[in-house]
Formats: C-alpha cells, structure tokens, sequence
C-alpha cells in the first residue's frame, strides 16, 4: 500500500488485508467439500474410493432420507445403456459399514410397508364393517 498520509482507516484495511494473506498462507486453498447428495464429480474431491450399488426407481426417495439421517455422502446416477433404466448409487468406500446399517433400515421400512394395509384395502373392511353392524 502506497500513501502520503497513513490513516487510521487506511492502516486498518492494511492489516486486515495482511492477515487474510497470512491465513491464506498458513491453510493453503481448500476446496469446500459437499455432503449428502451431490454429483460425482463433488464425491471424487473427498480423495477417497468410490464404491456403488443398485436401487430401483421407487426406492430413492426413501433411501435419500434414510441417508441423509446417516449423514452418507452419495451420488444417484441413471444408467439408460440397456432397455430398462438402472438406478446406481455411489458412495465413499469407507462408508460401506454406515451404508450396511442405512440398508438394514431402508429393508425394515420397506418390510413394514408392504406388511401394512394399504389405505383402499382398509376403507373397504371398513364399509364391510359398516355394513354389517347396520344389518344387525
């Protein structure tokens, strides 16, 4: 900085600017890395192995809340090479054993609702009811 009269205004946008270099200095450039869902290219920043598994179409809505619960950081991409699409979800590799634990849950979830009545099936035992206690 080059002046004839060095202000106190002056002198503090100096300093400032002095140690924002120096901060920049001591940490270097790091780039941000994201989490949770994010493109490929994001997830290979983290410098770490890449690992991926198959989903179907209907299941990536619950599986993105179950891993954003997890805290995983993963990559949905479609696979439009063969007739039918295919869903692939990537993931660092070293969150294999979060990922296990994330699928037991999703399984559960999926489990539970395919076990449960849907809401047609029990309006239709409900007007069964109905109907029968209206007889009686």
């Amino acid at each position: 900085m080059e002046t004839t009269k060095l202000s106190a205004g002056m002198l503090q946008q100096a300093m400032k600017k002095v140690l924002d270099e120096m901060q920049k200095g001591v940490t270097g450039y790091k780039a941000k890395l994201h989490h949770g869902k994010q493109t490929l290219r994001q997830l290979m920043k983290h410098n770490t192995s890449v690992s991926n598994i198959e989903i179907t179409h209907q299941n990536i809505r619950v599986f993105s809340a179950t891993a954003k619960k997890y805290g995983i950081d993963f990559t949905l991409k479609k696979d439009t090479s063969g007739e039918i699409p295919r869903y692939l979800v990537f993931f660092k590799g070293r969150d294999a054993d979060v990922i296990k634990a994330a699928f037991r849950e999703f399984s559960a979830k999926n489990l539970q609702k395919e076990k449960k009545p849907s809401i047609k099936e029990r309006l239709e035992q409900s007007r069964k009811e109905c109907a029968n206690q209206s007889k009686v």
